[in-house]
């Protein structure tokens, strides 16, 4: 399974927000989670539904959303 299968998009689960698969744990609560200064380590503990592979699923996810194409400026 790619880690991007991790994450789902589901109109009837958190509003059709991007989570965690089987969880309703945004992507958005985790990527906050780690802005705030938590690690991967602190958040499995206090999300026991949440994997080291799912944090770094949304951490992939957030990466590809932030990618952009280049546009020519000439």
């Amino acid at each position: 399974m790619s880690l991007l299968d991790r994450i789902v998009i589901d109109p009837q689960v958190v509003h059709g927000r991007p989570a965690i698969r089987g969880t309703r744990m945004r992507v958005s609560d985790v990527l906050s989670l780690l802005a705030s200064g938590a690690t991967i380590e602190e958040i499995v503990a206090d999300y026991p539904y949440v994997t080291s592979d799912d944090v770094r699923a949304c951490l992939q996810y957030a990466a590809l959303q932030a990618d952009h194409a280049i546009l020519d400026a000439s």
